[in-house]
């Protein structure tokens, strides 16, 4: 009976001890935003939200589907693991049918809560932005169709031109039909071995498709797990269900060991290079001009015809009076 209870007891310590050296298996609390959101008062433990920004008991709505929004949550905790698998259950979804906009992007950024032009975050930041634009403003030769999921590495010099929608400053992307669907959607990404990997859970199958993959992507540690949506002229609800951040296990991994927090953020490989094209610039002319110059237009045609009718009538009346 004594020897039964001592295995027992023994068991379990095995068991506390294993549990505790395989941590890394586990989803990181301080990372992570589940229901039920709030803590003990008004707050949610470990993130800040902003903006317009509001919280209910199923989901986190960064906006509404109202012009002129901008909405954030950031995390408070810096993040100091090296290899991690970030997890983001959202919808996006408004009574748009053709048009809508803008989208929202998810960070892992040097700096936190600072409202800015890309997305409701600020320009020239550093660290990773993963962008899930569903609006596209420039429709010339370098298009993509949208919505479309998009990755940019910033060490806090390069210009997020959102007029050409990123394209000239992305590492990679792939379009995703993720807004107005019944059913959830989900985007995971992997950062592992400099090896930054994007997926999408959009077609209700319960399973991971690769989005992009870019190797050579060098990101240091310490810094912030963000999500910002923001609506212009056209509008569309941005919600987050869940945010999970996962340490990835590394066994015999010596560069683990290197340290990582004083290093900038750097990418190795960019798509390549693509004409950046000036819009056309618009006509000077204004709508009441054209106007005008049209209806003249219209009057000088109608004024030949009626003088070609009656430049025909006289000729027929003089060939008429040869007769008699």
């Amino acid at each position: 009976m004594l020897f039964n209870e001592f295995v027992g007891l023994l068991f379990c310590f095995l068991s506390y001890v294993s549990a505790e050296w395989n941590t890394k298996d586990f989803m990181k609390r301080e990372h992570t935003l589940i229901k039920p959101y709030y803590g003990s008062g008004i707050e949610i433990p470990f993130w800040h939200f902003t903006g317009s920004t509001i919280v209910t008991p199923n989901y986190i709505r960064l906006t509404p589907d109202l012009q002129s929004k901008i909405g954030a949550i950031w995390n408070s905790v810096p993040v100091n693991v090296r290899n991690w698998d970030l997890q983001v259950h959202f919808k996006v979804h408004g009574k748009g049918k053709d048009l809508f906009g803008d989208g929202f992007a998810i960070w892992y950024a040097k700096d936190r809560m600072r409202e800015g032009p890309v997305f409701g975050n600020n320009d020239f930041f550093q660290g990773l932005a993963i962008i899930l634009d569903t609006y596209s403003n420039h429709n010339g030769p370098h298009n993509h169709q949208h919505p479309y999921i998009s990755a940019m590495v910033n060490n806090g010099t390069l210009h997020y031109d959102h007029d050409r929608d990123g394209t000239h400053t992305q590492l990679a992307g792939c379009e995703a039909k993720f807004r107005n669907l019944d059913y959830d959607t989900h985007i995971s990404i992997r950062y592992e071995k400099d090896v930054l990997t994007v997926s999408t859970d959009i077609e209700n199958k319960a399973a991971w498709k690769e989005c992009f993959q870019v190797k050579g992507v060098k990101l240091p540690t310490g810094y912030y797990l963000g999500v910002t949506a923001t609506t212009g002229d056209l509008s569309d609800n941005h919600d987050i269900m869940s945010v999970r951040l996962f340490e990835l296990d590394m066994p015999d991994d010596s560069q683990t060991d290197e340290d990582r927090s004083g290093i900038l953020p750097s990418a190795t490989f960019f798509e390549p290079p693509r004409d950046h094209l000036e819009d056309p610039k618009p006509s000077s002319l204004s709508g009441v001009k054209v106007f005008l110059l049209m209806l003249i237009g219209s009057i000088a045609i109608v004024a030949c015809v009626v003088l070609g009718i009656m430049f025909y009538q006289k000729q027929q009346e003089k060939k008429m009076k040869r007769f008699y």
